[in-house]
């Protein structure tokens, strides 16, 4: 009796090859990207300790309330999660190993999967993934400006610019931050008629959260309430001033946004998101901000902070929307063969030719000549090496270009490398010919 099948968690999809290679060339760009603003690569573990995030995210945000994969280890009773975001465990990862001391102010970032327990849509799912971003040892509003200035050139990259738009907001230091919270509580308690259940649970333990509802009957509440840059000291709305002037000279657009308040507890000072209206109602594509406290609150000493996370499936959707899904380059060569002799010579040229730095596809399984060759055409391949029995008593290859034009040639089979580096890459053979 046949098994019955085991399907996959839901909302946590395979990324299937055709589209996992569409991944691969964004990775790259963004990896290049990053590369070229000095950020360097941290791989964390997805396994942490719950407290690291109960204390870096806040225990009264959904995140810990709702949304984590938190469990106790069999084996010895650690409360364990399966990490929800990034930068309490890069943080996490920096003081463990003493990085800041040793080496001074850091740029990284990492790239991976996070969890949250979330009902999942399109663009939010229970296992996402993300590039993070962290800057540590950097105060000024310098290093805010520069993650914002350096998205924008990743959205020019990608053909997004005119999708993707960004807001602001300052949340000020801690003491302003209470001030207004004491505000918004005031304010909520006098409407609390109004309020629909979720706001009143966050009244006390969250309120700049109710800031942030989808609710559309509070919406006219919500745009009413004591603002936070109302609230700004002299410190911070010269930092905020500061980013904004540096966007300017930049010719960054923004808007200001008073209810962006992001959903970590950990945010100070610059808040940003990068919004679009191409994807429903999950509009944020990149978000971040600083956290000048957290590195202090999580057992390092006081060291200012900021970083952003974008959401790779988010990310994806949009570039598809805006670009189309583009083809992924198919491998240079495909080695048809039929005979014996012709199986074992193709198994060595195939490992000679990606010496000479060739992709290639050694065509496996049998078949007779014109099924191979269907199967090289499939393959996106831009030459099939073809090669029989023959071929091999002559020591001769045929090739056939499968792009431009269909030239097909029968060369010796010890020139083979070099004349195809000469139809490919433009490299001179050894006679001279090009």
């Amino acid at each position: 009796m046949a098994q019955k099948l085991i399907q996959g968690v839901r909302g946590m999809h395979d990324i299937l090859p055709d589209e996992a290679e569409r991944w691969e060339v964004f990775e790259e760009l963004v990896r290049g990207w990053l590369h070229d603003y000095g950020y360097r690569p941290i791989r964390t573990p997805i396994l942490e300790f719950t407290p690291l995030f109960v204390r870096g995210v806040g225990e009264h945000t959904d995140i810990v309330e709702k949304e984590m994969y938190a469990f106790e280890d069999k084996l010895n009773g650690d409360a364990l999660v399966l990490r929800p975001e990034g930068t309490a465990s890069c943080v996490r990862a920096v003081l463990e190993h003493n990085l800041l001391n040793a080496h001074g102010p850091q740029r990284l970032y990492y790239h991976g999967p996070m969890f949250r327990h979330e009902r999942p849509q399109k663009g939010r799912q229970r296992q996402f993934h993300q590039f993070g971003i962290e800057a540590f040892g950097y105060s000024g509003p310098d290093i805010d400006a520069e993650h914002i200035v350096m998205l924008h050139r990743l959205w020019c990259d990608l053909g997004l610019e005119e999708d993707i738009r960004l807001e602001l907001n300052s949340l000020g230091s801690s003491d302003e931050r209470a001030a207004h919270r004491q505000a918004l509580i005031a304010y909520f308690e006098a409407n609390a008629e109004q309020l629909d259940e979720d706001a009143k649970r966050r009244l006390y333990t969250n309120p700049l959260r109710i800031l942030d509802t989808k609710n559309p009957d509070l919406q006219a509440i919500v745009e009413a309430a004591p603002k936070m840059l109302d609230y700004l000291g002299e410190e911070s709305r010269a930092h905020f001033e500061g980013v904004q002037s540096l966007l300017r000279d930049a010719a960054i657009p923004f808007s200001i946004n008073p209810r962006l308040v992001r959903g970590l507890d950990y945010y100070n000072r610059t808040v940003f998101e990068w919004v679009t209206d191409k994807l429903g109602a999950q509009a944020t594509v990149c978000g971040g901000g600083r956290y000048d406290g957290l590195v202090e609150q999580l057992g390092g000493k006081p060291t200012p902070a900021c970083g952003f996370g974008m959401g790779i499936e988010r990310l994806m959707l949009l570039w598809d929307e805006v670009q189309g899904e583009a083809e992924v380059a198919g491998p240079d060569l495909y080695i048809v063969h039929q005979g014996e002799k012709a199986g074992s010579y193709a198994f060595r040229l195939a490992e000679q030719l990606r010496d000479y730095g060739f992709s290639v596809v050694l065509h496996c399984g049998g078949g007779s000549f014109k099924a191979q060759m269907k199967k090289a055409d499939a393959s996106g391949a831009t030459v099939a090496v073809v090669i029989g029995d023959d071929e091999v008593a002559a020591e001769e290859v045929t090739f056939k270009l499968l792009r431009e034009g269909g030239e097909q040639r029968r060369v010796p089979a010890a020139q083979i490398g070099e004349i195809l580096a000469a139809q490919l890459y433009n490299v001179e053979e050894e006679d001279g010919s090009v």
